[in-house]
């Protein structure tokens, strides 16, 4: 589990096509505390660490598995690319976002982007099974970021970054027509089965 807060933003090194993608992504964590078979979400994809090291930079490697790669805009990864990074929450750690499984329900496109005061007001489009899942002061991670939803029209969705959130994740560098992965809220999703079910 996660929280959606980022806490570094990592670099893909190089992309090893075997029998899955292998990443190997540069980051600020101490891979000396990160044991084998942790799990680090990346852009939002819950991933796990199957090697690690120190030189020439602190780095991990993950695979990424035919379905991620479909599902999520894991597949448009490239050498230099950025990825925000979170580490699985532990025990007694603070939730300062929402709860975030990693497991992205897919992709949404950027339509706009302006300028509203010194936040950035961004609409999405969202895939149409997933936008009912989507409610107006409701959570959603994007890019594996914990965010609050401002407005909802059909499969159409807005939310606000404040200038700390784009300074300390990888919001600055996107632009319209990007994809982002989404996930939507665990309680949401819940909740609409438990309405198709008493319906």
């Amino acid at each position: 589990m996660f929280t959606g807060i980022i806490t570094d933003i990592g670099r893909i090194t190089s992309l090893d096509q075997r029998g899955d993608l292998r990443a190997r992504i540069a980051t600020g964590y101490d891979v000396d505390d990160i044991d084998l078979g942790a799990s680090i979400a990346c852009n939002g994809v819950c991933l796990t660490v199957v090697a690690s090291g120190r030189e020439p930079e602190p780095w991990f490697d993950v695979d990424i598995s035919a379905e991620t790669l479909a599902k999520s805009t894991a597949g448009d990864w490239r050498e230099g690319h950025h990825l925000n990074l979170e580490r699985a929450l532990r025990v007694g750690d603070e939730l300062g976002g929402h709860i975030v499984s990693g497991h992205v329900d897919g992709t949404a496109t950027i339509l706009d982007m302006s300028d509203e005061g010194d936040s950035t007001r961004i609409t999405f489009r969202a895939p149409e099974d997933v936008a009912r899942y989507i409610a107006s002061k409701g959570s959603v991670a994007l890019n594996g970021t914990s965010l609050t939803v401002n407005e909802v029209n059909g499969a159409q969705f807005g939310v606000n970054l404040i200038p700390h959130t784009q300074q300390v994740t990888t919001w600055g560098q996107l632009a319209v027509g990007d994809r982002v992965n989404l996930e939507i809220d665990t309680l949401a999703r819940y909740v609409a089965r438990l309405a198709e079910v008493s319906g």
